[in-house]
């Protein structure tokens, strides 16, 4: 049986498709999948073992030039990608606008949620087969049910399994040599609500160091790899990490001790790899979309404002739209919960 996949971002919530494709595989005997996929995280769907192949889409770069795009002929060969295999099923995991439109580019008939289900209701028109599920779950749960649903088979009771082991990839050669023991400290996030303050992060430096460990401090573009640099120049034994692909970031998470993450991509790669680790949060919920499996703990503002989905802070004693519930988090409670969750190994 072949499927096709139509998820095309972001990061973390690609992580999210990966458990529903472990259950469809054990259900399905010579099931194959193939994704359509974000060229940016184009690496996330072949981590699985039953994804084949994928098929990038540049949307961002489209959607900022659409004349060129169009006369250098990038669309008309994503085109003639989405549409040269036969399916037997195929299905939006992400139904939004963005994924309803390559939906609508597909020739054939394509699954999806129905309309009080889809996040942006009018990406249901793209869809010939519609299904409801439970949107009161966490998103890995949604996914899980939505496919099992589209290919006909029993939900499986058993807790989700991302199916994924990042043991393959290699380590990247960095200008320092990895530590035998360290923690990744996932320092950046897209807003900046998300964000802990760097001195917080400094704090956590020195107390990690004190109990043995070195520690990594990953970016994702120069904004954020100062950042690190920042962070990581109050120790010798920290470390801020050069923009690396996601294989290589994927690589080292899996041989980390453990993690502190803001709520980002790779917060969910440390849940993937399944190493311990605390996820900090204040502007978004964990309820839906919070870090999910094996050893995730999650440290919450316990603001009464929060969870308030703000890319800017509107409390008055805000400075520059930074986020008071993630200032007032307390430093020593992260640590701990951290050091509770390494020595229960």
């Amino acid at each position: 049986m072949r499927v096709l996949i139509i998820k095309l971002t972001s990061m973390g919530d690609l992580m999210h498709a990966l458990p529903a494709i472990t259950d469809a595989s054990q259900a399905i005997a010579d099931i194959e999948f193939d994704w359509v996929v974000d060229q940016t995280f184009s690496d996330v769907p072949l981590w699985h073992p039953n994804v084949k192949n994928v098929i990038k889409t540049a949307h961002r770069q489209w959607r900022k030039q659409p004349i060129a795009a169009w006369r250098e002929g990038r669309f008309s060969d994503f085109y003639q990608q989405l549409n040269a295999q036969d399916y037997d099923v195929v299905i939006d995991l992400q139904n939004n606008l963005k994924s309803a439109f390559v939906s609508w580019l597909y020739k054939g008939d394509i699954h999806g949620l129905d309309k009080e289900c889809c996040h942006e209701k009018p990406a249901y028109w793209a869809y010939k087969y519609r299904y409801t599920v439970d949107t009161k779950q966490h998103a890995i749960e949604q996914i899980r049910e939505l496919l099992a649903k589209a290919l006909q088979y029993d939900l499986p009771n058993q807790s989700a399994d991302y199916g994924v082991d990042l043991s393959h990839y290699a380590l990247p050669k960095l200008d320092f040599e990895l530590p035998e023991r360290f923690l990744l400290f996932v320092h950046n996030a897209s807003w900046i609500t998300k964000l802990w303050p760097i001195s917080s992060w400094q704090i956590l430096v020195d107390k990690a160091v004190e109990q043995g460990y070195s520690v990594l401090l990953p970016c994702g573009n120069d904004e954020e790899y100062q950042r690190a640099q920042q962070i990581a120049s109050i120790n010798a034994h920290a470390f801020a990490l050069p923009r690396l692909s996601l294989n290589h970031v994927a690589a080292i998470t899996h041989k980390a001790q453990g993690a502190i993450c803001s709520d980002t991509g790779l917060a969910h790669l440390a849940a993937v790899a399944g190493i311990p680790a605390v996820t900090i949060y204040g502007a978004t919920d964990t309820k839906r979309i919070g870090t999910y499996g094996k050893n995730q703990q999650h440290m919450v503002s316990d603001f009464a404002c929060a969870p308030c989905y703000k890319r800017q802070c509107p409390l008055e004693n805000s400075e520059n739209g930074e986020p008071v519930c993630m200032a007032n988090i307390n430093m020593a409670q992260v640590w701990n919960r951290l050091q509770a969750i390494l020595q229960a190994q």
